[in-house]
């Protein structure tokens, strides 16, 4: 949920991201991760954004993970293949606060090989900076400040100044998701109109997704019982294609 959230967030505020991130409002395409392989890793949380002149390439990590070094590393190759004269900006961003030592982790090394990337905690960041662009005010309330509550009732009076309904609804929804890693849901609902997180596209979004990975985790249960594929389909209204896909994955897996 909270990977869809910021994923939504690059790609439609991507201006904002890069004022942050790059220290200039540069115009971002979406990248897709397939266009720099044709098998790519798995692709949770990740941001794939270019401009004509650079490559910028976000990872958002609710809980540091062992793999993200490499994940990074893998990346810049990728990058590197598709274009060697691009150069590629690579920031993975940590959004739950933790004393694991992970999220200072900046660097992948094997043998000879070494690769840097950069790291932003969020709570080390000042929410005021979040409140300057409107792509980053769900953000805010994770930031450095003494009132996490205030901070998140600032957020919402600066999302309702903004003019566009779809857009304020779906920045409410955003903030409303993205603070439940620091307040409590009752906190949260106290602040925010439950109805107009609910009804955004961004929440109705993440709620057919979540509905999808249900319906995947089924049929790959199903498929390691052994049941047959037209059966899956009609049990979980996947597609004979996805279905067929997963069982791909995990006939990969077996051979790995």
């Amino acid at each position: 949920m909270y990977d869809d959230i910021c994923r939504f967030l690059a790609e439609h505020f991507s201006t904002d991201f890069a004022s942050w991130l790059l220290g200039e409002p540069v115009d971002l395409t979406e990248l897709q991760p397939s266009e720099l392989s044709l098998d790519p890793i798995r692709t949770d949380a990740l941001i794939l954004l270019q401009s004509s002149a650079a490559f910028l390439h976000l990872e958002f990590q609710t809980l540091p993970k062992a793999n993200v070094p490499f994940r990074m590393l893998d990346y810049r190759v990728r990058g590197y293949r598709k274009d060697p004269t691009k150069p590629m900006r690579q920031v993975v961003i940590y959004l739950k606060q933790t004393s694991s030592e992970r999220v200072y982790q900046n660097r992948f090394a094997m043998e000879k090989t070494s690769h840097e990337f950069e790291v932003v905690r969020i709570w080390e960041q000042p929410a005021s900076l979040f409140l300057q662009y409107p792509g980053l005010i769900p953000f805010a309330t994770l930031g450095q400040t003494p009132d996490a509550q205030a901070t998140l009732r600032q957020a919402v009076h600066q999302i309702a100044q903004i003019v566009d309904t779809e857009t304020q609804a779906n920045l409410i929804a955003a903030s409303g998701v993205l603070a439940g890693l620091k307040l409590e849901e009752e906190t949260i609902y106290r602040i925010l109109r439950r109805d107009m997180m609910q009804e955004s596209t961004v929440f109705r979004s993440i709620q057919r997704e979540a509905q999808a990975e249900n319906s995947r985790a089924i049929a790959l249960n199903l498929l390691r019982e052994q049941v047959a594929i037209a059966t899956i389909v009609r049990s979980t209204g996947l597609s004979l294609a996805e279905v067929q896909q997963l069982q791909q994955q995990l006939d990969d897996s077996a051979q790995s």
